[in-house]
């Protein structure tokens, strides 16, 4: 059973971006939107147990080259949930936020799942860029996803019972205190049959048979220390996808952003200023 206490609302008093709904059927979907008058936009896609307001800091961090738009995924935080967590289910949703909040050609940031699901809008959609950051690469006849269903629920059990940061500090040490206290607050917000749909998709769902089809610009960011994109598999990306750029950041595991901030920032920071200023080189010699 999902739930928010009002400790957890009023996280949102502290970020600095407003609340947009929009609905793809009768799903509605929730997204902060940080603003920015005339900035390309960036939407934000997170990881299979992460709201949009776990994204804050670094929606926050790029609010001066982009006006970014963080993405409740259908079944967490203020989203509906749906009766389906497919990749096309999710894929759809996106294309319903960008059509529904009138994003022209935005560049999308997906981190984990959220970078699953950007591979495939960037195949089909129009877009500025893709930023995809550590996408689980398992799939069928692949090496299993590393972090089992099993301890994805007990963290749910123990979110729904009532963590703490101390808490969820013994599964993410490394991670910025305020980053800990939000998953603690905000953790009981997913669905476990969305969260347990899609780490079903890991496996029966595979990133290589999107992942080609992703035109440039786009960057593939991956933890040095990830046991998701391992060396194999960023060699494996770097050869079916010719086109992409790959960073390798130190210093971080799978959590790339919470892991090192700093570095991984830095590297988005890099890659946007490359997106844009390609397209405004385009739109020049047009």
């Amino acid at each position: 059973m999902r739930n928010l206490t009002q400790e957890a609302l009023a996280d949102l008093t502290d970020v600095p971006a407003t609340s947009s709904w929009v609905t793809n059927g009768a799903v509605r979907l929730h997204a902060l939107d940080y603003g920015g008058h005339g900035l390309p936009a960036l939407l934000v896609l997170p990881g299979i147990t992460s709201p949009a307001i776990s994204m804050d800091f670094v929606a926050r961090a790029l609010a001066e080259q982009v006006r970014p738009v963080v993405l409740d995924i259908r079944g967490r935080g203020l989203s509906d949930e749906g009766d389906g967590y497919a990749l096309t289910d999710y894929a759809a949703d996106v294309e319903a936020v960008i059509t529904g909040l009138q994003l022209d050609r935005p560049i999308l940031l997906g981190h984990s799942m959220g970078a699953r699901i950007a591979a495939v809008v960037a195949a089909k959609s129009a877009l500025r860029g893709t930023i995809l950051v550590d996408p689980p690469m398992s799939g069928p006849g692949r090496n299993p996803y590393p972090t089992t269903l099993d301890m994805f629920l007990g963290q749910l059990d123990e979110a729904r019972r009532g963590t703490d940061a101390d808490e969820v500090a013994r599964w993410w040490p490394r991670w910025p205190r305020r980053e800990q206290e939000l998953r603690a607050r905000w953790l009981a917000s997913c669905a476990e049959e969305a969260v347990a749909a899609t780490h079903r998709g890991f496996e029966a769902e595979d990133f290589f048979d999107h992942w080609p089809a992703v035109p440039a610009p786009t960057v593939l960011l991956y933890g040095a220390d990830s046991p998701v994109v391992t060396a194999e598999g960023a060699r494996e990306a770097e050869r079916a996808n010719p086109r992409a750029q790959l960073t390798r950041v130190p210093a971080a595991g799978h959590m790339v952003f919470w892991d090192n901030a700093g570095a991984s920032l830095d590297a988005v920071r890099a890659a946007l200023g490359s997106m844009l200023g390609s397209i405004d080189n385009h739109v020049e010699e047009r």
